[in-house]
């Protein structure tokens, strides 16, 4: 019975000892492609976004625009390329009157 378990000691420490082997290789690993793709700074703090969406872009262009009015329900995609451009305008605008820079973008998704 001693000897079944020092063979199964020996056997989970070649076995502990092989995956502690591994796990050093790969941090040198994970080293070696930071260092050649010039990522020097990995501990640097998240960005923070702000993220807009217009839940009804097409009653908001109806209620606020003739155009919107008339385009709405014919051009639904194009009217509401519209709205998220205007109210990017807009915010924009009020942005800058409070001296308060920012980069702003439209995404689609």
């Amino acid at each position: 019975m001693i000897i079944f378990l020092t063979i199964t000691s020996l056997i989970l420490l070649a076995i502990s000892g092989l995956l502690l082997w591994q796990l050093l290789e790969q941090r040198k690993m994970i080293n070696n492609m930071l260092e050649n793709e010039d990522i020097s700074d990995i501990h640097r703090e998240p960005e923070l976004v702000l993220t807009l969406r217009v839940l009804d872009p097409i009653a908001l262009a109806k209620r606020e625009s003739r155009t919107g009015r008339a385009l709405a329900d014919k051009l639904p995609v194009m009217t509401r390329k519209m709205v998220y451009q205007e109210v990017m305008k807009e915010l924009e605008s009020e942005l800058f009157e409070r001296d308060i820079d920012v980069e702003m973008h439209i995404e689609y998704r």
